[in-house]
């Protein structure tokens, strides 16, 4: 018999607020903030140690900015193909056993990738864990909103979607930032070398993970169980096609996928390439910026603008409503990636200057993303099949870093290795995306959707 995979990815009926969540299973209830705080920061910090930290580690490691764009772009994959395995995880354990068994996973193959670091082939080897890094991460995902979706009422949802946006982001402070400039402060103060830096830093973020795991052990609910859970792969087979068709049978379907893939275009660029700019000596066309100067940059000064930017993009998103304000959002996200264009040009010093000018960039991008997601959860996600319509728009969100990534050493090498000219073709790239916002469409009126919406960073 097929099961609607709404539930079986964690959705299912919406319970009214107020009602015990539906499916829900007996036993001692935890507080939501004993558990959500820990496992949204256990979803951030892996996410943006594969899709940042481990460009910034190769960049130390002497590899080409070529081979870091190309290669660790492919490790957002497992984020653009997880629709296609989230329903085979649904007839076997529970959402809580795959948490927890995902974390102790990455525990191991971050630990794996800092005992790469001083084998003569410490790229591929060091690739292959990050890649199985992703892959536990991106079912983490999966499952983690599952028991999020499947314990809360939609009236707790609401209540805790802004903890879990702020410790999705704090996770991404403590890789991008913390870990980032603890490695600047080993080689520069003590004098390590950067292999030596980056398996304490990597054996760090293992031990985390770990501590993640146990934690869980303690604290995590259940979920509610899936509608498939005991049975064969087949029903999950047959819930997962069903919802591929609902998909395409939306109005507009192929136009709200443009759009999403389209939003963050420029951007993408900008997130592989910006820090390797910062980074890079002045005399390759970079700002010569040492570690513990962008993990400040990008850990404090960015990640505090992004965190204001997207309360402010929320603010007016729900003042003007999304509809109105959807374009203004998208020039938000899209306009400040002029600060690279400037910084490529003026190549400034002082640093907290750059500090200031990459922090504009961040807001922009905080402010806009709001509208990113917020199109994808109330346009392309209501239906019966509400949740893995989400999860597949964010894999086509993913895409974008994907592909953007993947082309994006091809035009570093195609503009002759010059920061100012790639930065150039960001700007161009970003125009598609304010057009096509102009264009959107918005076949889903606002008093139709449902509330209880997934919310969060990644």
């Amino acid at each position: 018999m097929s099961a609607d995979l709404s539930q079986v990815a964690g959705g299912g009926e919406r319970p009214r607020a107020g009602d015990a969540p539906v499916g829900a299973t007996p036993g001692p209830v935890r507080h939501p903030m004993t558990w959500v705080p820990s496992v949204y920061l256990a979803m951030g910090l892996p996410n943006v140690l594969v899709g940042l930290v481990a460009a910034i580690l190769y960049k130390n490691l002497g590899v080409s900015n070529e081979d870091i764009a190309l290669y660790t772009s492919q490790m957002y994959l497992p984020w653009v193909l997880k629709p296609l395995w989230s329903p085979l995880l649904e007839p076997y354990r529970t959402k809580r056993w795959w948490v927890i068994a995902m974390q102790f996973l990455m525990m191991a193959s971050i630990g794996a990738v800092a005992f790469c670091l001083p084998l003569d082939g410490f790229f591929r080897a060091s690739l292959a864990f990050f890649w199985i890094t992703g892959f536990a991460s991106a079912t983490q995902d999966i499952v983690a909103d599952g028991v999020f979706m499947t314990t809360m009422t939609p009236r707790e949802q609401a209540r805790y979607a802004g903890v879990q946006g702020m410790c999705w982001n704090l996770g991404a402070v403590v890789a991008s930032g913390l870990l980032v400039s603890l490695t600047g402060w080993l080689h520069g103060s003590l004098g390590w070398s950067w292999v030596q830096c980056w398996m304490a830093v990597m054996l760090g973020a293992a031990a985390m993970m770990g501590g993640f795991g146990l934690w869980h052990l303690r604290v995590l609910p259940t979920g509610a169980p899936s509608a498939v859970q005991g049975q064969d792969l087949s029903s999950a087979m047959v819930s997962l096609k069903k919802s591929w068709m609902t998909l395409f049978q939306k109005p507009s379907i192929w136009m709200m996928l443009a759009v999403v893939f389209f939003y963050r275009f420029g951007e993408g660029f900008i997130e592989k390439f910006g820090p390797l700019f910062l980074l890079d000596p002045r005399a390759a066309g970079g700002l010569g910026l040492d570690n513990a100067a962008l993990g400040h940059i990008y850990g404090s000064a960015g990640t505090i603008a992004f965190i204001a930017g997207a309360f402010l993009g929320g603010f007016i998103a729900a003042k003007m409503t999304l509809r109105r304000s959807f374009l203004l959002l998208a020039i938000a996200l899209n306009l400040p990636h002029l600060t690279y264009y400037y910084l490529s040009h003026a190549l400034p010093t002082d640093l907290w200057w750059i500090g200031a000018v990459v922090a504009i960039e961040k807001f922009g991008f905080g402010m806009g993303s709001v509208g990113h997601m917020l199109y994808m959860m109330q346009q392309i996600a209501p239906g019966p099949f509400k949740m893995t319509h989400y999860a597949m728009a964010t894999g086509v969100m993913a895409l974008t870093k994907w592909a953007t990534g993947s082309v994006s050493g091809w035009l570093y090498a195609g503009v002759g290795q010059q920061y100012a000219s790639f930065f150039g073709w960001v700007l161009v790239f970003s125009i598609p995306p304010i057009v096509l916002a102009w264009l959107a469409p918005f076949p889903v009126a606002a008093d139709q959707d449902e509330p209880g919406a997934p919310a969060g960073g990644h």
